[in-house]
């Protein structure tokens, strides 16, 4: 006889779709503010509005696309404590903070854009003369106790890693969109504002007031939305999956 052979019936699974990713949340620092002009231009601009201006273009280039959410350390014209600043950032638990200032230098000839990453020891004097002063608005900061701490709990989450990553990444996107950058691009010191030890942090100079070039360029709309796209590329990069890697 001639064996029966069932076939087993078919069945059509409908394709699982992967849930969206939850939007990472941004926490955007304009510096300084209020009674706090931070640095001055040649010709007496100030760097709290620069900053906020191209902190405002930054949040709308982020929320295209529904991939970012957006929260600012201060939204208008005040003055906020830098541990405020870092706190509100916690509270909210953001994925990525991003101080946003603009520089000031002696020497009227140096321009250029900057990226900083917390470090215990200045990678070189201007950086370290830099944190000085933008840490002047936190009387009570102990610099060394609090930024050795703060490393120490960084490396056990690797959070030193990852805002290096990130301050390599706003470099690399400068570079290809054409925006000046100083030598050795990506610096370090003890900058107050960078001490949340699970958030991935930066700070980025968008150039020297005291250059008239720079301060010029820093207050024409094209450009202060030119840096807005670069930095949401660069937040693009930072988390771009890793490439995999080449078939031997």
């Amino acid at each position: 006889s001639v064996p029966l052979i069932l076939a087993a019936p078919s069945v059509w699974a409908a394709p699982v779709r992967k849930p969206a990713p939850k939007p990472k949340l941004i926490a955007l620092d304009p510096g300084h503010g209020g009674h706090d002009p931070g640095a001055l231009g040649y010709r007496g601009t100030q760097e709290k509005g620069v900053v906020i201006t191209v902190a405002r273009d930054l949040a709308r280039e982020l929320q295209v696309g529904g991939r970012y959410r957006v929260m600012l350390t201060r939204t208008s014209d005040t003055f906020v404590p830098l541990r405020e600043r870092v706190a509100r950032a916690q509270e909210a638990r953001a994925d990525l903070f991003l101080s946003i200032h603009a520089d000031s230098h002696p020497d009227p000839e140096v321009r250029g854009a900057s990226v900083y990453t917390l470090s215990e020891e200045a990678t070189d004097r201007e950086a370290a003369a830099l944190a000085a002063r933008d840490n002047q608005s936190a009387p009570a900061f102990p610099p060394s106790r609090l930024v050795a701490r703060t490393l120490v709990a960084m490396a056990q989450r690797g959070t030193v890693n990852h805002s290096c990553k990130f301050a390599n990444s706003i470099v690399a996107t400068f570079g290809r969109s054409g925006i000046l950058l100083l030598p050795r691009s990506h610096r370090e010191a003890g900058f107050a504002v960078l001490t949340s030890p699970d958030i991935p942090a930066a700070l980025v100079e968008l150039g020297y007031l005291s250059n008239p070039r720079d301060e010029k360029l820093l207050t024409v709309r094209q450009h202060q939305m030119a840096l807005a796209r670069a930095l949401r590329a660069s937040m693009d990069a930072y988390y771009a999956p890793p490439r995999p890697a080449p078939r031997a």
